[in-house]
C-alpha cells in the first residue's frame, strides 16, 4: 500500500456494488460490478494505481480458469452549455504544496489577522483541487466551514456562524492575494 508522510495511505474504499440481475429476485447473479474510490497520492500514475488490483485478478484467474474480471477507471460524461458532450476517465491526481509557499503563508496570515485560528493540514479526501493543483498546476488551498469528518456523509451540516466566519476569511484571503 502506498504511503506518504503528510498525506497518509493511498486508501481504497468500496463505495458501490451491484449484481445482475438487479434487484436479485432470489437468483444467483452472473455479473457483479464493484466501484471503489481510491485516494491518490502525489506522483501516482493511472497504471500504477490499477496494477495491484490487476495483479489480484491475475492470481484469481490462476486459481479458477473460469474467473473473469477487469479493472478500469470510470468514465465521466458531461454535456456543456453548448450542447457538446465531453468525457474523460475519472483519475484525479494527488497534490501537495510546501506549507512555506508564499501564497499559503499569505492566506494563513490573513486569517490570523482577522482573529481566526487557522491550522495548516491536509485533506483526507479528494477535492476539485486535484484538477486545479494536480493537473493544471494552479496554486490551490482548501479552506471551508465545518469539520472535515462531516464532509460527504449522511447528515452533513454547516452551522450559520461557520458560514459567516468563512465568508470573512474568504474576504481576508482575497484582500491579501490582491494586495489591498
Amino acid at each position: 500500500m502506498t504511503h506518504q508522510d503528510k498525506l497518509g495511505y493511498g486508501i481504497l474504499e468500496l463505495t458501490d456494488i451491484k449484481s445482475l440481475p438487479y434487484p436479485g429476485a432470489s437468483v444467483v447473479p452472473d455479473y457483479c460490478r464493484a466501484t471503489y474510490d481510491r485516494r491518490l497520492l502525489v506522483g501516482e500514475t493511472m497504471e500504477g494505481v490499477l496494477k495491484p488490483i490487476q495483479d489480484c485478478i491475475n492470481e484469481l484467474k490462476k486459481e479458477d480458469s473460469e474467473f473473469e474480471a477487469k479493472v478500469s477507471y470510470a468514465v465521466g460524461k458531461e454535456t456543456c452549455w453548448t450542447g457538446e458532450e465531453i468525457q474523460g476517465e475519472r483519475f484525479f491526481p494527488g497534490w501537495l504544496y510546501d506549507e512555506k509557499e508564499n501564497y499559503i503563508q499569505e492566506a494563513y496570515s490573513a486569517l490570523k489577522n482577522i482573529g481566526q485560528n487557522p491550522k495548516i493540514t491536509y485533506y483526507n479526501f479528494c477535492t476539485n483541487g486535484s484538477h486545479y493543483a494536480g493537473e493544471a498546476k494552479i496554486h490551490t488551498i482548501g479552506y471551508g466551514p465545518s469539520k472535515e469528518n462531516l464532509a460527504h456523509v449522511i447528515d452533513e451540516y454547516v452551522e450559520i456562524e461557520q458560514i459567516e466566519n468563512i465568508a470573512e476569511g474568504y474576504y481576508a484571503i482575497l484582500k491579501a492575494y490582491l494586495g489591498k
